[in-house]
């Protein structure tokens, strides 16, 4: 189908097609919403119609939101971690997300849609740690409103020149799918390079959850910090003798530990990203013996569960 048919058939079911366009996207399929509120922006007639457009578009997006918080308050961190995998960047984790949602309360929800990878972690997070319904809709809807608006705005504005990109893009359609392809290969490459040197960054000596419990019952004892999200936390309550910590406040939770003593990081995010991240910050910090434990809490729970006495 050509750019014009396309054109045209947005233009024949303008407000299906965007809020098809803006719930799907909301939800995590990689569909472009933006471009469509453009298109919908610069074909709208009135400002009657231009409202109508945003009413669409908030409603499309609070709705998904609405479905993300839903399965937060059911799944609690089983949504998150599932969320942390499907990133082709083990390193962005979703616990170091879930810690920057919690510092900024409700007004992240407001910034969410123009934050990469936040718009759809944060409406779970926000249903895993009981967020109050009609505070998450209220805050959910400005910030959709903000950002539809924004881009149904711009379209308005420069309705001209959309119209004109359109169809040029319709002359040099070959031209524009190549550009578009060889933009996401870019993209692709430098996420796949992010990855590679994030593998690299990984390999750092770990520790095994049987030597952990080994080392536990000896002296010096190890420090054992847990990286993980205060949602997995509460849900699944705290590892004694652990200390809560965030990769952006190490020295806080660490303290007055000497540098020559071991310390443990603990996590769980796919391959043990954050704690890699933060045992490699703590030695270059100058800490002489800091390893992530292999497997994460997973592992620690399987382990200390295989340890357990039988009664």
């Amino acid at each position: 189908m050509e750019i014009n048919q396309i054109s045209q058939a947005l233009q024949q079911n303008t407000m299906t097609v965007l809020f098809m366009n803006v719930l799907l996207q909301q939800l995590g399929l990689p569909v472009p919403a933006v471009p469509t509120m453009l298109l919908a922006g610069s074909m709208a007639v009135t400002f009657g119609h231009l409202g109508q457009a945003l009413t669409v578009a908030t409603l499309a997006s609070v709705l998904a939101d609405a479905i993300w918080y839903w399965l937060g308050t059911v799944f609690g961190y089983r949504v998150l971690a599932g969320l942390c995998k499907l990133s082709i960047n083990p390193g962005s984790c979703v616990s170091q997300t879930e810690a920057r949602f919690i510092r900024w309360g409700l007004s992240s929800l407001v910034l969410a849609k123009f934050i990469p990878g936040f718009s759809t972690v944060a409406p779970p997070i926000a249903g895993a740690l009981r967020m109050s319904l009609p505070g998450f809709l209220l805050a959910a809807g400005a910030g959709a409103s903000l950002w539809a608006g924004l881009a149904l705005g711009a379209g308005w504005v420069l309705k001209g020149a959309v119209q004109v990109a359109i169809s040029s893009l319709d002359e040099h359609a070959g031209r524009a799918l190549l550009a578009v392809l060889l933009a996401f290969g870019i993209w692709l490459g430098w996420k796949l390079w992010q990855k590679y040197r994030f593998r690299k960054y990984c390999s750092i000596p770990h520790i095994t959850p049987a030597e952990l419990i080994d080392a536990q019952a000896a002296e010096p004892r190890p420090l054992l910090l847990d990286l993980r999200g205060p949602t997995m936390i509460a849900e699944t309550g705290p590892i004694p003798g652990a200390i809560v910590a965030e990769l952006g406040f190490l020295r806080e939770a660490i303290g007055d530990w000497p540098k020559n003593r071991p310390i443990v990081t603990l996590c769980a995010c796919p391959e043990d990203a954050s704690a890699i991240l933060a045992a490699r910050r703590l030695l270059n910090d100058g800490y002489l013996s800091v390893r992530p434990l292999q497997g994460g809490y997973a592992a620690w729970i399987d382990a200390t569960r295989e340890k357990a006495p039988i009664q």
